[in-house]
């Protein structure tokens, strides 16, 4: 993982791309922005790291890519880090960044019925899991969630038959320490495990914005996605399934112009083109 975080840090800047800060309580959001045409469409980026390390920044490239090529505003979330901050802080930052998008998607150039809420890993789950506590509060709901490799279901962690395999980028025992911190117990020790904390665990997906989900089949989290990605589409939620072959965890940004790579973002992009009716 800590390869990836140092590839992640490197200094990305793009003269299609305007960027800057916001500071709210307790956390910030890096706002990225097209310097020309916009497509009226947003997004609400959340960073990997296992809900222990990872910062905004280092998904420039990514907001970038996205800014350039779709069209897009998108707000990334500089959301607090377990062990010091356990759940609910990390969600309550990615909530408090959605009410703020909401808020201020007028001065943005972005229809808040156009808004995605998006993740990679572990902010994946923070994004899967947004979703069902936007569901739950009430109010607008995001017109999409895009999840890549999401880390969503801490009983992967209990399950001994994982725990010897040599996963690339993130291991079983790397997601046993991830969620023990965020939850603030080790997984599925028999503790109360509380609503919006792990989204696997949520027994009704309907109603839920329609879904992409991108996985890797060397992935630690190939079963969970594979899962989640099948009970959204029994309980009714529209879902599309990106099964990418002999990769593992994170290899888009282990790898960000292979082209396999390339032709995981655009699955992921095509999706949202489709959807927001945003032009080639």
């Amino acid at each position: 993982m800590k390869s990836v975080m140092a590839i992640a840090f490197r200094s990305h800047d793009d003269a299609n791309v305007r960027r800057h800060t916001v500071k709210l309580e307790h956390v910030s959001v890096r706002v990225y922005e097209p310097v020309s045409e916009h497509a009226g469409a947003g997004m609400l980026f959340i960073h990997g790291g296992g809900y222990v390390m990872g910062q905004a920044r280092m998904n420039d490239p990514d907001c970038n890519r996205i800014v350039s090529e779709l069209g897009m505003s998108v707000v990334s979330v500089d959301y607090r880090l377990a062990p010091k901050h356990p759940y609910p802080a990390p969600l309550d930052d990615c909530y408090k960044a959605w009410l703020w998008f909401l808020d201020n998607a007028e001065l943005l150039g972005v229809d808040p019925s156009r808004i995605v809420v998006a993740g990679q890993s572990a902010g994946g789950g923070l994004a899967a899991a947004l979703c069902q506590r936007i569901l739950d509060e009430g109010g607008s709901q995001p017109a999409v969630q895009l999840l890549y490799y999401p880390m969503i279901d801490d009983r992967t962690a209990t399950r001994e038959d994982l725990t010897p395999v040599r996963h690339i980028a993130w291991n079983n025992e790397n997601n046993f320490f991830g969620w023990s911190a965020y939850l603030g117990h080790p997984p599925d020790d028999g503790s109360e495990i509380p609503r919006w904390a792990v989204p696997s665990r949520r027994p009704d997906l309907s109603n839920l914005p329609p879904a992409w989900i991108g996985v890797g089949d060397k992935d630690l989290f190939y079963g969970e996605n594979l899962d989640y990605a099948e009970r959204l589409s029994k309980d009714g939620v529209e879902s599309e399934l990106e099964i990418v072959e002999d990769v593992p965890h994170g290899f888009d940004a282990l790898a960000p112009e292979a082209d396999i790579s390339r032709d995981f973002r655009e699955a992921s992009f095509d999706f949202l083109r489709r959807r927001l009716g945003i032009d080639s």
